[in-house]
């Protein structure tokens, strides 16, 4: 116990698990002993290690063993990774881009870093810069670059820590100056990308002897160069679709996440190598300073340095591995585990049933493993046995093939009906999922000669096919333009497939599932119709509605129904969730109804090939989004007025009757002998969200089911945050707990009327709930001229007589804002709830901007505690 206490990798891992910058104490015992302030800096040791005799462990020794050897002799060069010079753009992409690995010998030749990035020189320039570090089991941790030279020369870890920085450029710009990219390399289709909106793609390596990067294949299957400019590194590889031995892949079957459990670098070069029969080897070479190896896409590829080495890499998508990366954004898990496992991946079945066939061949059970919700595939060496991944499988499809790293070949291995805007999105993916429809249509606009090349793979990533043909159906049946070329691809980051097609936007409603797009339109629909009705001003700053219903993707034809809202059409009434006895006029699918629905324990309805759409006009300009860091302050403090005097028009608007609906009770189920006020006798405990509230609260049926809809919102909401990702901080949405109170029924503002009895301070009101700088959209201001001078296009961007309705500003403003979009995410509820999204996303945090916007709001904010006067700064 004392000598397992006492090992090294176990004080190791717990220094790793806290964050944060590292300075290493001559052990990982004093490091972490020190980081936890239980020993001073300069204490000596309390207590010297105790030495126990006859006890042996081959485990121990081979450890102890991995930690002290010398790996000077340890290189090798078979010539079976060539190594070429002068190398043209064009043998370059017919012999090697996405074929075979090669070393180029020429790149770093005349590169400042080849005499400026050793050891001494860094430390001399950078010594003081904290770096990123890279280890198994570490999270974000950082050293200053002279500490961690110090750590080199102190330690015999068996995997030591090494420096994998992407952000060096960030923290040292200056190296950035001492190499440029390789010409061959230079096309990166990510660099349409802002560099906040881009994956990583540049890293700088440190490392000392022993030290490495296990097997692995890199992210999004992208290709990269590495160049050497100090020390030696041994590479291994392995072509696409060839397991290492000892190496096992994970491919999580709900949302394609993809782990890989490999030995160590050294481990693995040690313990497995030396078992493999010559033809199960892998490609190896030796890099030497000032060579640049080429890793095509796909390939399996494992790293050990043999002395101190310093080196440059960077992954890029060219047009070679383009279709390749989009192929591995796309949902589900079974293409993601044929590419990197091969035919290992399928479960001895056609790829239209993979995903629901659970059989194992037995020839295959030595290799792959099962679990509920994750496959492991492993590769084990046996005596005088290859590994045979043709095997003998059930059926026809696999029976004859071989794995090829084809793009038509591993398609085959998608989900049919694969919906991008619904899946779970994987966390392994470079990039987030609203990054990806962004990043393929900038591609589509600044690149149009390969638009063929960018179809190919949206129709992977995003099934872009169907969504185009739904959008030719409805252009078709309202006798609009058909897509033209500019506009084959959804726009925008949003959670359904938008198209600006000639001066109409369509909106095809998928977030959610067929019953939540229901909802939504219907709210929507309804939320129009009520404007029309009490004559909003509102009804002008929001883009008028053209038509709306139902498009229906089936087997051989695509067809649509028109649908106003109203009633319930004959395609969407064959569903359980839909009641039979509903009368037919009616918005049955209104705001209330979604309440309800939301209340509710649903999941995301199977895909039916049944899409609300919607059209409406399209608005000229831009969104805020995309000028808010050109903009002038008037043009804000412009906008700001603007907002508040339109949400102030959205929270005055009447609600909808009510109808039949009645509130739910602790279970979510509706009881028709249920009364408003929690007081019945078959259920004499109040509502489960409303729990905290005296039964004596009069508890009014509006605020009843907007806590209700909060509260199983609030149920899932770490996880709802967790998927986000980015930029929500792990440490943050963990705190969420202990600040969203227990009971959002708490929240309310509850005072006693003369008669002593409790009521509640305001009435819920509609809320647009996303008010944000994607959702609002603005109009350039027309330059000053006469009257005669006007063109008839500035005519009809007259507002209230006044061109543009810029003439009230003090300064001539360059944009001004027109519409507010979106509403399919409207609610009923408290009106703060649209303040928040407005004062944090479109006025980033400026109080005097928030200010600005009450100052035209003018109205209290009542439906919670914290009351404070509007005009009062």
């Amino acid at each position: 116990m004392y000598i397992l206490c006492n090992e090294e990798p176990l004080w190791m891992r717990l220094c790793l698990r806290e964050r944060g910058l590292i300075e290493y104490k001559g052990s990982w015992k004093r490091t972490t002993l020190y980081r936890q302030n239980q020993i001073s800096e300069l204490a000596d040791d309390y207590r010297k290690h105790l030495h126990f005799d006859g006890f042996n462990s081959l485990f121990l020794y081979r450890r102890w063993y991995r930690c002290f050897t010398r790996l000077d002799a340890f290189s090798v060069d078979n010539g079976n990774i060539e190594r070429r010079k002068d190398l043209s753009e064009q043998e370059f992409q017919s012999e090697y881009d996405g074929q075979k690995p090669v070393l180029l010998t020429d790149f770093a030749e005349n590169w400042p870093a080849r005499t400026t990035w050793t050891t001494e020189k860094l430390l001399m320039n950078c010594g003081d810069i904290a770096f990123r570090i890279s280890q198994m089991y570490s999270g974000k941790i950082t050293m200053k670059l002279k500490d961690y030279v110090s750590y080199m020369q102190l330690q015999h870890d068996e995997d030591p820590l090494y420096i994998f920085d992407e952000k060096f450029g960030e923290v040292a710009p200056t190296l950035l100056k001492d190499y440029t990219v390789p010409h061959l390399f230079r096309e990166d289709f990510f660099d349409v990308l802002d560099r906040d909106k881009r994956p990583p793609f540049r890293w700088l390596i440190i490392g000392p002897e022993r030290s490495g990067a296990s097997w692995h294949i890199d992210p999004a299957l992208t290709s990269a160069w590495n160049t050497l400019l100090s020390g030696r590194k041994r590479w291994a590889l392995y072509p696409p679709g060839r397991v290492p031995a000892g190496v096992t892949v994970h491919v999580n079957e709900e949302d394609g996440d993809v782990n890989i459990d490999s030995p160590s670098s050294l481990q693995w070069w040690l313990d497995v190598y030396p078992l493999l029969a010559d033809h199960d080897k892998p490609l190896e070479c030796t890099q030497l300073p000032g060579e640049t190896i080429f890793v095509p896409s796909g390939w399996w590829h494992c790293v050990l340095n043999l002395e101190t080495t310093i080196a440059v890499t960077q992954n890029f998508v060219n047009e070679t591995n383009f279709k390749f990366v989009c192929l591995d954004m796309a949902p589900g898990h079974c293409h993601k585990g044929v590419v990197r496992a091969g035919l290992l991946a399928v479960r001895g079945c056609t790829p239209s049933d993979v995903m629901n066939d659970a059989s194992l061949d037995t020839d295959q059970l030595n290799f792959l493993d099962t679990t509920r919700k994750e496959k492991r595939l492993r590769i084990q060496l046996k005596e005088d046995t290859r590994m045979d991944i043709s095997g003998n499988n059930k059926n026809e499809f696999l029976e004859d093939q071989d794995f090829s790293y084809d793009i038509d070949f591993l398609s085959n291995f998608l989900e049919q009906d694969r919906d991008h805007y619904n899946s779970i999105w994987c966390s392994s993916n470079c990039i987030g999922q609203r990054e990806l429809r962004l990043w393929l249509h900038k591609l589509w606009v600044v690149k149009p000669e390969m638009r063929s090349l960018i179809w190919k793979g949206a129709c992977l990533a995003l099934n872009a096919k169907r969504w185009l043909e739904c959008v030719m159906e409805i252009c078709a049946s309202h006798n609009l333009p058909c897509p033209v070329d500019d506009e084959r691809l959804p726009v925008g980051t949003g959670s359904n497939p938008v198209y600006l097609i000639s001066g109409y936007v369509i909106k095809i409603y998928v977030e959610g599932g067929l019953e939540s797009s229901v909802h939504s339109l219907g709210s929507e629909l309804e939320f129009y119709t009520l404007l029309k009705e009490k004559s909003s001003p509102l009804i002008d700053n929001i883009p008028g509605a053209m038509a709306s219903g139902f498009v229906v993707h089936e087997i051989s034809s695509i067809r649509t129904v028109p649908w106003d809202g109203k009633g319930v059409p004959h395609e969407i009434s064959k569903f359980d969730w839909v009641n039979e006895n509903l009368a037919i006029d009616g918005f049955h699918f209104g705001v209330w109804s979604k309440q309800q629905f939301e209340f509710r324990e649903v999941g995301i309805s199977a895909c039916t090939g049944i899409w609300p759409y919607l059209i409406t006009k399209r608005c000229k300009g831009d969104i805020f989004a995309n000028l808010r860091d050109e903009l002038p302050k008037e043009d804000v403090l412009n906008l700001a007025s603007f907002l508040g005097d339109k949400v102030r028009n959205l929270h005055l608007l009447p609600l909808p009757p009510m109808q039949s609906l009645i509130p739910p009770d602790d279970e979510g189920n509706v009881h028709q002998n249920r009364r408003l006020n929690g007081q019945d006798e078959a259920q004499p405990h109040a509502n489960a969200s409303i729990m905290a509230v005296p039964e004596c609260l009069n508890v009014p049926f509006e605020w009843r089911l907007f806590i209700a809809s909060m509260s199983r919102r609030k149920r899932d909401l770490l996880s709802r945050l967790a998927k986000w990702g980015d930029p929500i901080p792990g440490n943050l949405i963990n705190k969420l707990e202990e600040y969203v109170p227990h009971d959002l029924a708490m929240l309310l503002d509850v005072f006693k009327d003369k008669d002593g009895q409790y009521k509640f301070h305001g009435s819920p009101t509609w809320i647009h709930t996303d008010i944000m700088d994607d959702n609002i959209h603005m109009e350039p201001c027309v330059p000053s001229k006469s009257l005669g001078e006007i063109t008839p296009e500035a005519i009809m961007m007259m507002v209230n007589g006044a061109l543009n309705g810029c003439s009230q500003a003090k300064k001539p403003l360059k944009w001004h804002p027109t519409h507010i979009l979106d509403f399919s995410n409207l609610s009923i509820g408290d009106p703060v709830c649209d303040l928040i999204p407005i004062y944090l996303d479109v006025f980033g945090g400026d109080s005097s901007l928030l200010m600005q916007f009450l100052e035209s709001y003018r109205l209290p904010l009542t439906g919670c505690k914290v009351m404070f006067s509007p005009m009062d700064k």
